[in-house]
């Protein structure tokens, strides 16, 4: 059965169940997953036929994600890290990721903290506050991650700078629209020394979100994690804030463990039937289930996601999510 999902001006025809792609960097085949149509690309719109899961998260560097060309074939729907201030990505790999207009390209850009390894940690240009300059928005340190520091979302300086200076070279850059991590600090409340977010701080971040799809009306926004009510039932500038997304996905709802709240949260997404542009909104998980190896728990993890009606993603957190995963079912 072929499912239509249509993102803010883009259309993905996918299989409800099938394979991946081929663990070959063989440009000419993709074994275990049909090959995206051949038809001529119509501006606006992004059409592939796929048998199986046609999303990838990767956020290694261009060069050493093998053949571009067998990403493109096997996967049509593609998260990497496109800031130019890391030089990960050129506009070209962002073109040939897209194979012709038939892959969707999104960017991760990352809303709730600020990485010191980002060029905008330090250094912006007139009219903008970097994250490390702009102390009244940093919410303390990321645990477990010591080059990382919360931000609070409501504050103007911080969305300033994501929506007008961070988001534009990311677009510059080739995005089809944007990946957005850590959304989940307006869930977090102010019980915790881990990024402590108040009504204020929770609301802003689902006013930054909006003022991104005021500026980019036609692109595609999709938010990991961050599915709980906060953003479910939030409304921000008089709107439903679930009414701004076109796709949502959860880290490690399988694996490496069952999180059944995780899993309740989608579910609930998912039960109240939103049709951005008239299609279901599109649900993903991404998994970990160690290296790319291990193809009996990532088999297992994609049956249990497919069952929900998800769309399926599994890698290796290990590696910071520097490999691409080709799954043969």
């Amino acid at each position: 059965m072929l499912v239509t999902i249509l993102w803010t001006g883009f259309t993905v025809t996918v299989g409800a169940c099938g394979g991946g792609g081929s663990s070959s960097n063989d440009d000419s085949s993709s074994a275990g997953g049909a090959s995206a149509s051949s038809a001529a690309a119509v501006p606006g719109t992004l059409s592939a036929s796929v048998a199986g899961s046609p999303w990838l998260t990767y956020y290694g560097r261009a060069s050493a994600m093998g053949s571009l060309a067998t990403v493109a074939d096997t996967f049509h729907i593609i998260d990497v890290d496109l800031d130019p201030g890391l030089g990960t990505f050129t506009s070209s790999n962002v073109t040939t990721l897209k194979n012709g207009g038939k892959n969707l390209v999104l960017s991760y850009l990352n809303i709730g903290s600020c990485e010191s390894f980002r060029t905008y940690w330090s250094t912006v240009p007139s009219g903008y506050v970097s994250c490390s300059a702009n102390t009244a928005a940093q919410l303390g340190s990321y645990s477990g991650f010591s080059n990382e520091t919360w931000m609070n979302p409501a504050n103007a300086d911080y969305q300033n700078l994501i929506v007008n200076y961070v988001a534009p070279q990311l677009v510059a850059q080739g995005a089809d629209g944007f990946f957005l991590d850590n959304m989940e600090i307006v869930e977090h409340g102010t019980a915790t020394s881990n990024g402590p977010c108040n009504a204020a701080c929770a609301q802003g971040g689902l006013d930054l979100v909006r003022m991104l799809r005021a500026k980019y009306p036609s692109l595609v926004i999709v938010m990991q994690n961050a599915t709980g009510n906060v953003t479910r039932l939030g409304t921000t500038g008089g709107v439903p804030f679930a009414s701004l997304l076109d796709g949502i996905t959860h880290e490690s709802v399988y694996a490496p463990s069952y999180d059944a709240t995780a899993e309740a949260q989608l579910l609930a997404w998912q039960g109240m039937q939103l049709t951005p542009n008239g299609h279901p909104l599109w649900i993903a998980t991404l998994d970990y289930v160690g290296s790319c190896a291990q193809t009996s728990a990532a088999q297992t993890d994609y049956q249990r996601s497919r069952a929900k009606g998800f769309v399926p993603y599994a890698s290796d957190k290990s590696s910071g999510l520097n490999v691409v995963c080709y799954w043969g079912f």
